[in-house]
């Protein structure tokens, strides 16, 4: 049974020495989703947001996003054009943890809203905001770092288990493996990276990002993790406008950054595929598998979308297994 925002407020007073709620009010969604959540009021006007996991791998995560936050000093802070939450106390309740931090404001990112010039803009520089800050803090937290050949393993094995599967058209082995064994694709710099950015975790005020939330994934890796998501947006103008953004205030020099984002982009839906085949879901699998149809006519028509360095746009089904029978394969 869900528990109250009442409740959730008795809680984050246990969780924060001091805390005086004035106002509680449920957050997010009510039966479903990770968390249970609760928006707060103190007596001296703070907002509030209480968590509590509703699974043990939601408690890993919100342990994580705990070890991230802490890790943002004020200094890091300080240089972002954006907040961050600031944790406040966190309190044991039934196996779980309970964490209080600031209620940041802003309104969730939609895809379609990239198509706005102005947003994506913004979008684009806070994203180089955070592959700017300096890797130390990341390693001085003990957080993961993601070297280009880990990047490259990690993209090999998600392909290798699609693949397995028997579900993926055959365009899209021969793309996927011709990406992962170029190496030029996979030559660039690791940054600090968010490593979970999607439309939940940026608020906006209008047009400018005023606040980043779901720090759990916080590593130093591949910066084109954070753009897979935002270059999926339906509006190529709004991708464009964001990538020239982070180029621009990043001075980026990785001409491949693109490619890889599109290339997680993909993998994104072949881990929907296992994620399906796990939990052994027809519905799931057959989802996946018609995105993965439907990918295999976008890429197969749109010359953009390559995804290595040498080789030619996704070949079409039939050029595939012309291509199998004259090397003898089976």
């Amino acid at each position: 049974m869900a528990r109250s925002p009442l409740t959730l407020a008795a809680l984050a007073t246990s969780a924060v020495a001091g805390l005086d709620v004035t106002a509680a009010s449920r957050h997010g969604s009510g039966s479903g989703g990770d968390f249970e959540q609760a928006a707060l009021v103190t007596r001296d006007g703070q907002h509030l947001l209480i968590r509590v996991p509703r699974s043990p791998s939601a408690e890993t995560q919100a342990s994580a996003d705990l070890v991230a936050l802490r890790a943002l000093s004020t200094g890091i802070r300080g240089r972002l054009p954006f907040s961050a939450p600031t944790p406040l106390g966190d309190a044991p309740v039934g196996g779980m943890t309970a964490v209080v931090c600031d209620l940041l404001p802003g309104s969730p990112v939609g895809l379609e809203q990239v198509a706005d010039a102005d947003l994506a803009e913004s979008i684009g520089r806070a994203v180089a905001a955070i592959h700017a800050l300096p890797t130390s803090f990341v390693a001085d937290a003990g957080l993961r770092i993601v070297r280009p050949l880990d990047a490259l393993a990690a993209a090999v094995t998600i392909m290798e288990q699609a693949v397995a599967t028997g579900l993926v058209p055959a365009a899209l082995v021969v793309r996927w493996e011709k990406a992962t064994e170029d190496a030029t694709l996979w030559q660039f710099a690791p940054t600090v990276t968010h490593g979970a950015i999607t439309g939940g975790t940026m608020l906006t005020d209008g047009q400018k990002v005023t606040g980043v939330v779901e720090w759990h994934a916080l590593s130093v890796g591949d910066p084109a993790r954070d753009l897979f998501w935002l270059l999926g947006a339906p509006s190529a103008d709004g991708a464009d406008a964001l990538l020239d953004a982070y180029n621009a205030a990043r001075g980026s020099t990785d001409r491949q950054l693109r490619k890889r984002a599109l290339l997680y982009a993909e993998l994104e839906i072949a881990e929907w595929l296992l994620h399906g085949t796990k939990q052994r879901s027809t519905e799931i699998v057959d989802d996946a598998v018609g995105m993965l149809h439907n990918l295999v006519d976008v890429v197969q028509h749109d010359a953009t979308r390559r995804i290595d360095t040498n080789t030619s746009p996704v070949m079409t089904v039939a050029e595939v297994e012309d291509m199998l029978d004259r090397n003898g394969r089976n």
